[in-house]
């Protein structure tokens, strides 16, 4: 609760990635793997920066999820960055995560919404929550900087202390439409 009042009250949401990598670090996320993508760039950079997280650049989404099970294994948290278009690359390899049960948290920028310019993006963006939800992962999604990390603040022990498999879905319309 203490960390969901803070986020809330957040005197600058211009900066949600610099608070959202706050509060990874309050809960003890120490590594951050991802697929290079400029939704979660200012967040990348923060934990590449951070000489508490160890930051894994992945070639494919997939192998996140192995890295987060081999994280909670060791005894860390992780989380994994990726883009609503590689959630479609990581539905089998979600299977580890659901039928193992162990803690998984995904933060997906969402694409194919608002303003998108590259009909590719469209497909994948309608089908990221379902595909998730089919394979058991459950989906929370934030519009706004406030709710983003109101969202993540509630993600957070229900990923790690629930034990649960959680994807936070960042509305495009929060990171800005891509223009070209």
């Amino acid at each position: 609760m203490e960390q969901t009042e803070r986020a809330g009250t957040a005197a600058d949401e211009r900066d949600w990635p610099g608070q959202l990598h706050r509060l990874l670090r309050e809960a003890q996320v120490r590594q951050v793997s991802y697929v290079p993508d400029a939704g979660h760039g200012r967040l990348i950079t923060l934990a590449e920066r951070d000489p508490e997280i160890v930051a894994n650049v992945l070639t494919t989404e997939e192998e996140g999820i192995a890295i987060a099970a081999g994280a909670w294994l060791g005894g860390t948290r992780s989380a994994l960055l990726l883009q609503s278009s590689g959630v479609g690359n990581c539905i089998n390899m979600l299977a580890l995560a659901t039928l193992s049960r162990f803690p998984l948290l995904m933060l997906v920028t969402m694409r194919g919404e608002w303003g998108e310019f590259n009909p590719w993006q469209v497909p994948m963006s309608r089908a990221t929550e379902p595909s998730l939800n089919a394979i058991g992962v459950q989906t929370m999604r934030a519009e706004t900087p406030g709710e983003l990390l109101e969202t993540v603040a509630a993600a957070l022990p229900l990923a790690f202390e629930a034990e649960q498999q959680v994807a936070v879905l960042l509305a495009q319309r929060l990171i800005g439409a891509k223009k070209w």
